[in-house]
């Protein structure tokens, strides 16, 4: 018999996880997944993107009047082209300078990198998907009787959802 996870949407899955009173999930034992990725900025790139979300859109100039005029302006400039390469940071053309700003939220980063993990551990080419269906079921169960339930109701109200969809 198939665990009721398998008709679950990644959208309602997502849900489930935001929502899950459960200890956040630690690389190594030591950070989030999401610091993880931040973390393999290096120290100038973690301050400059961190730079670019206090401030919003934002310019080379602004980025390095902020951080003391203590790195060289064209080490700034390198800096945030780097992270707009990377995927960090959008960009646009204002005149001949360009300015950036924060491509992602914390949030949203640390919610993406979790529809990656997500999607890896959900990916039936790589083995079976119960055992880790069995856990997420386990882990709210264990942690809050209301989530189970919601866990279900979700499960049902998708299972309609296909159903109306083939007649």
């Amino acid at each position: 018999m198939p665990l009721p996870g398998a008709f679950l949407d990644r959208q309602a899955f997502l849900l489930i996880l935001t929502f899950m009173p459960t200890p956040t999930f630690r690389l190594r034992g030591f950070q989030r997944i999401s610091d993880a990725v931040v973390d393999s900025l290096g120290k100038l790139e973690q301050q400059a993107l961190a730079e670019v979300r206090r401030l919003g859109e934002t310019s080379v100039r602004q980025v390095y009047q902020t951080m003391d005029e203590s790195t060289a302006y064209t080490t700034i400039m390198t800096t945030l082209d780097r992270l707009y390469r990377k995927g960090l940071l959008n960009r646009r053309k204002d005149g001949r300078a360009f300015l950036y700003s924060a491509k992602f939220s914390a949030g949203e980063l640390e919610i993406g990198v979790a529809e990656d993990v997500i999607g890896t551990l959900l990916d039936t080419n790589t083995g079976p998907v119960e055992p880790v269906l069995a856990c997420i079921v386990d882990a709210v169960s264990d942690r809050d009787r209301q989530f189970l339930d919601d866990l279900e109701r979700l499960v049902r109200e998708k299972r309609e959802a296909l159903e109306s969809r083939k007649k």
